[in-house]
């Protein structure tokens, strides 16, 4: 594997789990000032079956996520190489497979119940998430050079 296969697969993972960090976790925190849900801004709570806490967990996963978004945004055609791609990637993409797949595996209804503002709230703060990717990813793979 190339060098090249290896900063693309540490400037994803540090993206995604940065972003998850700093957007994702201040996107809802956003929505819970304005009323449109509850905060849990960097939760400790324990996540089984390891007890790791939740912001490990969500950083984790989301370094996960980003690790693949390096390798799908990156070979989209035009606009979708940058910024938008990142935001569809997450607000679409990743979404999808956490409202039909997670939450399923979870036991929880699958998009959440379709619950308002969840249904509203839940995409925007991914696509913040997403932005979120592409300014780490793009900030990671300079620094890499």
């Amino acid at each position: 594997m190339t060098g090249n296969f290896w900063r693309m697969v540490v400037a994803g993972f540090i993206a995604g789990a940065l972003s998850v960090l700093v957007f994702h976790q201040l996107g809802f925190q956003f929505a819970a000032e304005l009323g449109y849900g509850r905060s849990n801004l960097y939760s400790m709570r324990p996540v089984p079956p390891w007890g790791v806490p939740t912001i490990v967990s969500q950083a984790f996963w989301g370094g996960l996520w980003g690790i693949l978004g390096a390798f799908v945004v990156t070979r989209l055609p035009g606009v979708l190489n940058g910024a938008l791609g990142w935001i569809l990637f997450a607000a679409v993409l990743v979404l999808a497979v956490n409202w039909f797949v997670v939450l399923p595996l979870k036991g929880a209804p699958v998009g959440g119940g379709w619950r308002l503002p969840g249904v509203v709230v839940v995409p925007i703060v991914y696509a913040l998430w997403g932005f979120g990717m592409w300014l780490f990813y793009a900030l990671a793979r300079k620094l890499m050079k």
